[in-house]
């Protein structure tokens, strides 16, 4: 097995850029993260940017932030608005990041008890594109788009699995909103098993204002929804979008409204729901499968 190399560190006034092991995300992730499983069988070793997407101290989120790379939430001590903190939280604002704040407590635990000066930032997986270009891309291929709406989705291993399906159907993209949803944490990576590679994401403010802006141009919107019509009696051949909600709240009223048709998946067992990533695979498949057949 190929050894992974050294994590960067970057020198600044006696800091350094710091990237947590997977010991130190056992510790105390958790607890600002709770949908985000880490496994008790995978030990600490050498790690990348790449790899663990934490960084800590505030020379070194301002290094993320100078850099331009797209970041999921920063995380603040509470009460802590001192000296250089504030300009930072002030570009985090200015550049629509979610600043959470939370207790100095657990900022400590989540980088080990290192020395983080109030601020932890979340850089994502790989950066996020517009919306603009995922019709672009479908439209180069000649083909009319097919996106996912992701509605509040916090379990990276769900959103793993769902773009892993949304890539193997061949969909253009999938749109997250920037709160209530899984980032493009290391879990999800791992679980989308390197769609996330191949698979334009993009991230916006507000889902419903994303939904008006994709009808104007020309996309039907499809709610999964278990009140909706059968998935065998629903024609899905043109520009389309999929929105899936959580496990537990399903899609958000206001989003519902938007939609122009809502789909389900005829169920003949005890249990009355599918995983939401079983679920988006199904409905993903049909579209592929109406798209790539000659006849119904």
């Amino acid at each position: 097995m190929k050894e992974r190399k050294k994590a960067p560190v970057i020198s600044g006034r006696g800091q350094r850029i710091s990237y947590h092991t997977d010991a130190m995300r056992r510790a105390g992730a958790l607890s600002c993260q709770p949908e985000e499983d880490i496994s008790p069988d995978s030990g600490p070793e050498n790690v990348t940017l790449r790899d663990v997407p934490y960084v800590y101290g505030r020379n070194a989120v301002r290094e993320l932030l100078s850099e331009g790379r797209d970041i999921d939430k920063i995380y603040v001590a509470r009460g802590d608005r001192t000296g250089s903190i504030v300009a930072l939280v002030g570009e985090a604002i200015t550049r629509r990041i979610p600043v959470v704040e939370v207790d100095r407590r657990k900022l400590d635990q989540m980088c080990g008890h290192a020395s983080h000066q109030g601020i932890l930032a979340m850089a994502a997986e790989r950066n996020y594109v517009r919306m603009e270009e995922i019709l672009a891309y479908a439209s180069e291929r000649g083909e009319p788009p097919l996106l996912v709406l992701a509605d509040g989705i916090t379990d990276p291993h769900n959103l793993g699995a769902l773009i892993r399906s949304a890539e193997c159907a061949g969909a253009h993209g999938l749109i997250l909103p920037k709160r209530h949803s899984s980032g493009l944490t290391a879990v999800v990576s791992k679980t989308s098993a390197g769609a996330i590679e191949h698979l334009r994401i993009a991230k916006v403010s507000n889902l419903s204002t994303a939904i008006d802006w994709l009808k104007k141009q020309g996309v039907w919107i499809y709610a999964a929804d278990m009140n909706g019509r059968s998935y065998y009696e629903t024609e899905m051949r043109g520009p389309t979008a999929l929105v899936l909600g959580s496990e537990g709240a399903g899609i958000s009223r206001l989003v519902r409204e938007k939609c122009d048709f809502a789909v389900s998946i005829p169920l003949y067992g005890q249990i009355n729901s599918l995983n939401v990533s079983a679920a988006g695979a199904v409905l993903l498949c049909e579209v592929a499968r109406q798209r790539h057949s000659t006849g119904r």
